[in-house]
Protein backbone atom coordinates (compact mmCIF):
# COMPACT_ATOMS: atom_id res chain seq x y z
CA UNK A 1 0.00 0.00 0.00
CA UNK A 2 3.13 2.08 0.01
CA UNK A 3 2.73 3.12 3.65
CA UNK A 4 5.39 3.24 6.01
CA UNK A 5 5.57 0.74 8.56
CA UNK A 6 3.35 2.02 11.94
CA UNK A 7 4.51 1.74 15.29
CA UNK A 8 1.21 0.02 16.42
CA UNK A 9 3.41 -0.87 19.34
CA UNK A 10 3.04 2.86 20.46
CA UNK A 11 1.98 3.28 24.41
CA UNK A 12 -2.04 2.75 23.35
CA UNK A 13 -4.16 4.54 25.82
CA UNK A 14 -6.57 2.15 27.55
CA UNK A 15 -10.10 3.09 25.80
CA UNK A 16 -11.79 3.91 29.41
CA UNK A 17 -15.45 5.15 29.64
CA UNK A 18 -14.55 8.89 29.72
CA UNK A 19 -12.17 8.65 27.05
CA UNK A 20 -13.36 8.36 22.96
CA UNK A 21 -12.36 6.14 20.34
CA UNK A 22 -11.20 8.60 17.28
CA UNK A 23 -11.34 7.45 14.08
CA UNK A 24 -9.30 9.29 11.34
CA UNK A 25 -8.10 8.83 7.82
CA UNK A 26 -9.03 9.95 4.11
CA UNK A 27 -12.52 9.55 2.15
CA UNK A 28 -14.05 6.05 1.70
CA UNK A 29 -11.82 4.22 3.96
CA UNK A 30 -14.79 3.29 6.42
CA UNK A 31 -14.76 5.66 8.91
CA UNK A 32 -18.62 6.63 9.10
CA UNK A 33 -19.61 2.50 8.40
CA UNK A 34 -17.00 1.19 11.15
CA UNK A 35 -17.43 4.46 13.06
CA UNK A 36 -21.34 3.73 13.67
CA UNK A 37 -20.52 -0.08 14.29
CA UNK A 38 -18.09 0.17 16.91
CA UNK A 39 -20.27 2.41 18.80
CA UNK A 40 -23.09 -0.36 18.51
CA UNK A 41 -20.62 -2.90 19.46
CA UNK A 42 -18.93 -0.39 22.17
CA UNK A 43 -22.65 0.87 23.58
CA UNK A 44 -21.43 4.27 23.07
CA UNK A 45 -23.19 7.21 21.23
CA UNK A 46 -21.41 7.62 17.48
CA UNK A 47 -20.43 11.28 16.36
CA UNK A 48 -19.73 11.62 12.18
CA UNK A 49 -18.52 15.08 12.66
CA UNK A 50 -18.77 16.05 8.47
CA UNK A 51 -22.81 14.95 9.34
CA UNK A 52 -23.45 17.15 12.36
CA UNK A 53 -21.42 20.06 10.34
CA UNK A 54 -23.94 19.63 7.64
CA UNK A 55 -27.18 19.04 9.70
CA UNK A 56 -26.10 21.69 11.95
CA UNK A 57 -25.39 23.98 8.29
CA UNK A 58 -28.81 22.32 6.72
CA UNK A 59 -26.92 21.95 3.49
CA UNK A 60 -23.96 19.97 2.05
CA UNK A 61 -19.92 20.62 2.09
CA UNK A 62 -19.56 20.87 -1.24
CA UNK A 63 -22.92 24.21 -0.85
CA UNK A 64 -20.41 25.29 2.22
CA UNK A 65 -17.45 25.21 0.42
CA UNK A 66 -18.59 26.31 -3.01
CA UNK A 67 -20.17 29.78 -0.85
CA UNK A 68 -17.37 30.33 1.36
CA UNK A 69 -14.31 28.65 0.85
CA UNK A 70 -12.57 26.05 2.48
CA UNK A 71 -11.14 28.25 5.27
CA UNK A 72 -14.87 28.33 6.31
CA UNK A 73 -15.00 24.80 6.38
CA UNK A 74 -11.93 24.35 8.12
CA UNK A 75 -12.99 27.17 10.61
CA UNK A 76 -16.75 24.79 11.43
CA UNK A 77 -14.82 21.91 11.44
CA UNK A 78 -12.21 23.02 14.17
CA UNK A 79 -15.20 23.96 16.33
CA UNK A 80 -16.73 20.45 16.05
CA UNK A 81 -13.51 18.91 16.94
CA UNK A 82 -13.10 20.81 20.17
CA UNK A 83 -16.81 20.54 21.18
CA UNK A 84 -16.92 16.79 20.58
CA UNK A 85 -13.01 15.92 21.00
CA UNK A 86 -13.36 17.37 24.87
CA UNK A 87 -16.47 14.61 25.30
CA UNK A 88 -16.52 11.66 26.80
CA UNK A 89 -16.91 8.29 25.51
CA UNK A 90 -18.28 8.54 22.39
CA UNK A 91 -16.94 7.40 19.28
CA UNK A 92 -15.76 10.08 16.69
CA UNK A 93 -15.31 10.04 12.92
CA UNK A 94 -13.19 12.90 11.76
CA UNK A 95 -13.26 14.28 8.02
CA UNK A 96 -10.68 13.57 6.32
CA UNK A 97 -8.52 16.93 6.50
CA UNK A 98 -9.41 17.36 10.14
CA UNK A 99 -5.74 16.17 11.21
CA UNK A 100 -4.23 19.05 9.01
CA UNK A 101 -4.43 21.46 11.78
CA UNK A 102 -2.22 20.58 14.88
CA UNK A 103 -4.71 21.84 17.44
CA UNK A 104 -7.45 19.36 16.26
CA UNK A 105 -5.03 16.58 16.51
CA UNK A 106 -3.82 17.59 19.65
CA UNK A 107 -7.89 18.10 21.52
CA UNK A 108 -8.67 14.14 19.78
CA UNK A 109 -5.22 12.47 21.05
CA UNK A 110 -6.03 14.52 24.84
CA UNK A 111 -9.07 12.68 25.33
CA UNK A 112 -8.93 9.70 22.67
CA UNK A 113 -7.61 6.54 21.34
CA UNK A 114 -6.81 7.87 17.02
CA UNK A 115 -7.38 5.05 14.97
CA UNK A 116 -6.51 5.60 11.35
CA UNK A 117 -8.07 3.76 8.90
CA UNK A 118 -6.27 3.30 5.68
CA UNK A 119 -6.65 2.08 1.98
CA UNK A 120 -4.49 2.75 -1.00
CA UNK A 121 -5.57 4.80 -3.81
CA UNK A 122 -7.27 2.15 -6.24
CA UNK A 123 -9.43 1.01 -3.38
CA UNK A 124 -10.31 4.46 -2.56
CA UNK A 125 -11.45 5.12 -5.62
CA UNK A 126 -13.20 2.04 -6.22
CA UNK A 127 -15.00 2.57 -2.83
CA UNK A 128 -15.80 6.27 -4.19
CA UNK A 129 -16.95 5.12 -7.53
CA UNK A 130 -19.49 3.19 -5.97
CA UNK A 131 -20.93 6.21 -3.41
CA UNK A 132 -22.20 9.25 -5.96
CA UNK A 133 -23.59 11.18 -2.70
CA UNK A 134 -19.99 10.98 -1.35
CA UNK A 135 -18.77 11.99 -4.63
CA UNK A 136 -21.71 15.02 -4.96
CA UNK A 137 -21.61 16.08 -1.89
CA UNK A 138 -17.63 16.24 -1.16
CA UNK A 139 -15.65 19.23 -3.13
CA UNK A 140 -12.41 18.30 -5.01
CA UNK A 141 -9.88 18.97 -3.33
CA UNK A 142 -7.31 19.30 -6.14
CA UNK A 143 -9.28 19.78 -9.78
CA UNK A 144 -7.74 16.67 -10.39
CA UNK A 145 -9.25 12.80 -11.41
CA UNK A 146 -10.50 11.24 -8.90
CA UNK A 147 -7.08 9.12 -8.20
CA UNK A 148 -4.88 11.31 -9.06
CA UNK A 149 -6.55 13.68 -6.03
CA UNK A 150 -6.72 10.90 -3.57
CA UNK A 151 -2.82 9.62 -4.98
CA UNK A 152 -1.68 13.32 -4.04
CA UNK A 153 -3.86 13.77 -0.93
CA UNK A 154 -2.74 10.36 0.78
CA UNK A 155 0.43 11.26 -0.02
CA UNK A 156 0.55 14.88 1.44
CA UNK A 157 -1.80 13.72 4.43
CA UNK A 158 -0.27 9.89 5.45
CA UNK A 159 2.35 11.25 7.57
CA UNK A 160 0.02 14.17 9.30
CA UNK A 161 -2.18 10.21 10.45
CA UNK A 162 0.58 8.99 11.06
CA UNK A 163 1.77 11.09 13.63
CA UNK A 164 -1.65 11.48 15.21
CA UNK A 165 -2.63 7.95 15.28
CA UNK A 166 -2.22 5.45 18.26
CA UNK A 167 -3.51 2.74 15.89
CA UNK A 168 -2.83 1.62 11.88
CA UNK A 169 -5.33 -0.35 10.38
CA UNK A 170 -5.09 -1.26 7.06
CA UNK A 171 -9.39 -1.61 5.33
CA UNK A 172 -8.15 -2.38 2.18
CA UNK A 173 -9.96 -6.01 1.55
CA UNK A 174 -11.77 -5.86 4.43
CA UNK A 175 -15.39 -5.90 5.68
CA UNK A 176 -16.69 -3.67 7.84
CA UNK A 177 -17.11 -6.13 10.25
CA UNK A 178 -13.66 -7.73 10.08
CA UNK A 179 -12.20 -3.62 10.45
CA UNK A 180 -14.60 -3.24 13.45
CA UNK A 181 -12.69 -6.59 14.77
CA UNK A 182 -9.30 -5.41 14.48
CA UNK A 183 -9.90 -1.63 15.74
CA UNK A 184 -11.45 -3.43 18.64
CA UNK A 185 -8.33 -6.27 19.23
CA UNK A 186 -6.01 -3.56 18.96
CA UNK A 187 -7.81 -1.25 21.59
CA UNK A 188 -7.27 -4.97 23.58
CA UNK A 189 -3.54 -4.87 22.58
CA UNK A 190 -4.38 -8.55 21.40
CA UNK A 191 -2.63 -9.80 18.25
CA UNK A 192 -5.25 -9.19 15.50
CA UNK A 193 -7.59 -12.18 14.97
CA UNK A 194 -7.13 -13.82 17.93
Amino acid sequence: MGLKKHNTEENIPDLTPERNLVLIGYRATGKTAVGALLAQKLARAFVDLDQVLEEEMGFSIADLVAAKGWSEFRRREKELVARFGGANGRVLATGGGAVLDPENVEVLRKNGVVVWLAADPATIQERLSRDEREVSQRPSLTGRSTLEEVAEMLQSRQPLYAAAAHVLIDTAGQSIEQVAEKVLAAMQNKPEGK
